[in-house]
């Protein structure tokens, strides 16, 4: 490949240049349910991906958790299930250091109209319309996320069971809560070190890695950036990173939000602090108050305002609610603190150029695009209406406030369709989209008898 590349394809020659060993590559777009689907093309065609983009069909939007179309979202059939054309993501070209079949790279993608604009049921373009509304107003938002995720043993045990993974050290398997130790850090000192080296690898700005509180639990967190896609196009490339170094050290890992019903879930935490065209953090009180600023105070009455109709994202299917317990660190109403974990909405301490607000709500099931879009949105929507939050809460919020967030998926996704304000800013169509891809899978899920019902029901009533 010598001839002078096209200008779209600049990145892809440079690419291939530095990467003499790639024999292929994988282009992924995330569906709605935050699962990368896509194609896997030969080194030869990388060049014409970036100048010509990628088909896929639109109806990997109405695709369910199964990999089955939903045709209520009117992406299927009765639009006679077109391609549209998938571009690609710059700086997600990147080598896949734990593929083990052959010499692998990746590269994330979002869909596009014949026109260049964004297509309506992406959720990567859902977060860029969110974001047009920011920059409308000179104003630009720092993210950090923060992904919460279970080791499994690769094996399941004598009831066909998931089960906590042997430490590599001692052979012995994880029984016990261990919130922040180093000790079991260094009993997985190889997967960590391996997950560094694969996100030095892809140019990911990981933060700090620790032992979160069930067995075989961990976090590892991402710092903050000013482009807020690609803080999200981060956290995707992290999520798979995990996955494929884990199952190439012989574990799984999952980042269902309750695997367990007696352990901790996994959440997905998001930090966002928001900047004015001079770059000054416009949450920071200019008398250096720790509570911050009365744009910080709007933007969290946003979030808390459209918290209910937030929640059919942020707990996005069926497994996702058992995660809502209480005295498990899982927010149950909408609520806000300074420097509090049992609060919704939290303003860590630190220095006043760092205030920001720290999202605890939703699971680590789920779609970080569509989790910072509404979560901008309700930002925005504070903002825009200057709205008051109620006063913050000290001490423990569990015992000082009834739960009020829907524990119900069917009442979420309610709650989610008649949101005007989501729907205004999400845009409409793909309010209808999410409601009805997420309605069918939820009745399919209604459809399916547990094991549970069987052990106490059928011989009993």
């Amino acid at each position: 490949m010598t001839d002078r590349p096209a200008a779209g394809a600049l990145e892809a020659f440079q690419f291939l240049e530095t990467h003499p060993e790639i024999t292929q590559i994988d282009v992924l777009i995330s569906d709605l349910n935050g699962v990368l689907r896509g194609k896997r093309i030969p080194r030869s065609s990388l060049e014409e991906a970036y100048t010509s983009g990628v088909n896929l069909p639109a109806s990997i939007f109405a695709l369910d958790i199964t990999g089955n179309t939903v045709e209520e979202t009117g992406l299927g059939l009765d639009s006679g299930d077109g391609d549209r054309a998938c571009l690609p993501i710059p700086g997600t070209l990147v080598p896949v250091s734990w593929h083990q079949r052959a010499p692998t790279a990746q590269l994330l993608m979002t869909m596009v109209e014949p026109d260049g604009s964004g297509w309506h049921a992406d959720p990567r373009q859902v977060l860029a319309r969110v974001l047009e509304g920011f920059t409308r107003q000179g104003l630009t938002p720092v993210i950090a996320i923060e992904q919460e995720f279970y080791l499994l043993d690769a094996e399941r045990n004598d009831r066909g069971q998931p089960q906590p993974p042997r430490s590599p050290l001692t052979g012995e398997r994880a029984r016990s809560s261990q919130l922040y130790s180093i000790s079991e850090l260094d009993e997985y000192a190889d997967f960590i070190d391996a997950i560094h080296e694969a996100c030095a690898q892809q140019g990911l700005p990981l933060d700090t890695a620790l032992k979160e509180c069930a067995p075989g639990q961990f976090e590892i967190n991402l710092r903050h950036r000013s482009d807020a896609l690609r803080a999200c196009d981060d956290a995707v490339m992290l999520k798979r990173a995990i996955k494929g170094v884990a199952q190439q050290q012989g574990f799984e890992a999952t980042f269902m939000a309750k695997p367990w019903g007696n352990e901790a879930g996994s959440g997905t935490h998001v930090h966002i602090s928001l900047l004015d065209e001079q770059g000054r953090n416009v949450f920071a009180a200019e008398d250096k108050n720790p509570m911050g600023s009365a744009a910080l105070h709007q933007a969290i009455a946003g979030v808390l305002a459209l918290m209910p109709e937030s929640m059919a994202v942020c707990a996005p299917n069926l497994n996702a609610f058992r995660r809502f317990q209480p005295g498990l660190y899982v927010p149950m109403t909408p609520s806000w603190g300074l420097d509090n974990r049992s609060v919704a909405v939290r303003i860590p301490s630190g220095p006043t150029a760092a205030t920001r607000l720290e999202h605890r709500v939703a699971g680590a099931d789920v779609n970080v695009y569509l989790l910072c879009a509404v979560l901008l949105a309700s930002m925005a929507h504070g903002l825009d209406e200057q709205l008051t939050p109620p006063p913050p809460i000290e001490g423990n919020a569990y015992t000082q406030l009834d739960a009020t967030l829907p524990d119900s998926w069917g009442v979420a996704l309610e709650l989610w369709m008649e949101s005007d304000v989501l729907g205004e800013r999400l845009g409409r169509g793909f309010q209808h989209i999410y409601y009805a891809n997420r309605q069918a899978e939820r009745a399919l899920a209604q459809r399916t008898v547990s094991a549970l019902e069987y052990d106490w029901y059928l011989r009993l009533v």
